[in-house]
């Protein structure tokens, strides 16, 4: 995706976690379009995403609809999740790390360090963090040598805000958000450490607690109260 779509995307990630389209809203992409001041090309990719996220369902043969979902559902996802991912790291500790997924892990937390440095976020910044941390959680999962874990968080990913894409960015608070960025930086840092340490337990726990940044840090790091989208 694009920088722009990208940026579409968590826009209405995060409107619909405020409640602004609201359960049950039908949503289409001409007045989404014309509400974000977008064209009509990153409303239909965001829409497919959100579909699959679990955010929205389709309603005819050209809307959607906004799902109804809960506070629990959303801590569940994300506890399924940071359970299996952590499973997924403990396996790969355990077996060691071939060169090339050291290397690919490697790679993702320099990249993101690099992006990170300037110390501001921008639309690129976003969308380059989104494509570093989709490889690094990928690259865990693939490599640990387990299908049915992969085939578990696959299907995980369809329930709201569970998947590790589902990156909820608020455009108006930048300088709190990159303080998320920042720390979710330094946990793939710590998971990377502990991987290439043979560390199982250290790294299945840093991947179940990476699972909670984006909902449960927010009140530390200047972001509002700690609770999940509603």
């Amino acid at each position: 995706m694009s920088a722009d779509s990208i940026q579409v995307l968590t826009t209405l990630r995060k409107l619909i976690s405020e409640g602004r389209y609201a359960p049950g809203e039908r949503m289409a992409e001409i007045p989404v379009a014309e509400q974000l001041g977008v064209s009509r090309t990153p409303v239909r990719l965001a829409f497919r995403t959100l579909e699959q996220e679990g955010l929205l369902e389709k309603a005819g043969a050209r809307g959607y609809l906004v799902r109804r979902f809960s506070e629990q559902d959303v801590l569940c996802g994300l506890e399924v999740r940071g359970v299996l991912e952590g499973l997924a790291a403990r396996r790969l500790a355990e077996h060691g790390l071939a060169r090339d997924v050291r290397e690919a892990l490697h790679d993702c937390v320099r990249r993101g360090a690099e992006l990170l440095q300037p110390g501001e976020l921008s639309a690129a910044t976003i969308a380059g963090w989104s494509e570093i941390n989709a490889r690094f959680h990928h690259a865990i999962i693939d490599a640990c040598g387990s299908r049915a874990i992969a085939d578990a968080i696959a299907r995980n990913n369809h329930l709201p805000f569970a998947s590790s894409d589902s990156i909820i960015i608020d455009t108006t608070r930048l300088a709190q958000e990159y303080e998320k960025l920042r720390v979710a930086q330094l946990q793939h840092a710590l998971v990377l450490d502990a991987l290439q340490a043979g560390e199982a337990a250290r790294a299945e726990m840093l991947m179940r607690e990476h699972a909670y940044v984006g909902v449960r840090y927010g009140h530390l790091l200047g972001l509002g109260p700690a609770q999940p989208p509603a």
